[in-house]
């Protein structure tokens, strides 16, 4: 008889049954939340960590960037293939929908940082960089 064990997430209460070919998941795959369950120190912690960001390592392993909302540690898990990609996305773009500056003071700052502080406006649509 196959045994399952159930996952139940502690953050968002997303369930899922694991058999006994699956290692308990180090992050919940529909939140990306997880337990933090030791520091730096090696002392025990129990905070929830967070998805706060989206990083590719050199070998194009894509890994979920958390911080403990307790002790404030940032750790980073690799992603797996059950995570959710919309979540994933929606954590990886916030950098580009919220920038940490008022988007209305890009020519300022640049300009303030030695650029030429200009925003060309008009010519053709969508053209690439090179």
């Amino acid at each position: 008889m196959k045994e399952e064990t159930k996952y139940i997430c502690p953050s968002c209460g997303w369930t899922s049954n694991l058999d006994e070919k699956e290692s308990w998941p180090d992050h919940c795959p529909n939140c990306l939340s997880g337990i933090h369950e030791t520091d730096e120190e090696g002392g025990e912690c129990g905070g929830m960590l967070e998805p706060v960001g989206i990083w590719v390592r050199e070998s194009d392993a894509w890994e979920i960037v958390e911080r403990c909302r307790l002790c404030g540690e940032m750790t980073a898990v690799e992603m797996s293939d059950r995570d959710n990609l919309i979540k994933v996305m929606s954590i990886a773009s916030k950098p580009l929908s919220s920038p940490p500056f008022p988007i209305e003071k890009m020519e300022e700052l640049t300009r303030i940082m030695g650029g030429q502080g200009e925003i060309k406006r008009g010519g053709r649509k969508n053209e690439q960089r090179k």
